[in-house]
């Protein structure tokens, strides 16, 4: 069964970074969009980051431009987000998703989900 599993998440204070890893199982996601999307509580799922299905461009939110990068390992079935000069308004669960379509911003584009992993920003 195809499956992505996030991992890493943490508490982290204001400036420090994380890495962020999606391990995929059961298939491989050659051809797939792979985004990160993260969602804060009381709030709607939005887009962090993603690679398109070819993996030759990569998508940010404006919000983590220059802040954040995705990257993959191909051998290990992983995409990683690493995540620098954090702050507070970072906190959420963060998502890892595969598409069988284009990259996308909108979280139903996507067709694989992992479960999540809390990221806390302390001030």
């Amino acid at each position: 069964q195809a499956q992505l599993v996030e991992s890493g998440g943490g508490l982290v204070q204001a400036g420090g970074s994380l890495r962020l890893s999606c391990a995929a199982s059961g298939r491989t996601f050659s051809g797939y969009s792979m985004g990160w999307f993260r969602q804060a509580p009381g709030k709607e799922r939005v887009f962090v980051a993603a690679f398109s299905r070819s993996g030759g461009t990569t998508y940010y939110a404006d919000s983590v431009k220059g802040r954040f990068t995705i990257s993959r390992d191909n051998a290990k079935n992983t995409v990683y987000l690493q995540m620098t000069t954090l702050n507070p308004d970072d906190t959420a669960v963060y998502y890892c998703a595969a598409g069988k379509a284009g990259w996308s911003r909108a979280p139903y584009d996507y067709d694989y989900w992992g479960q999540g992993t809390q990221v806390t920003v302390s001030s």
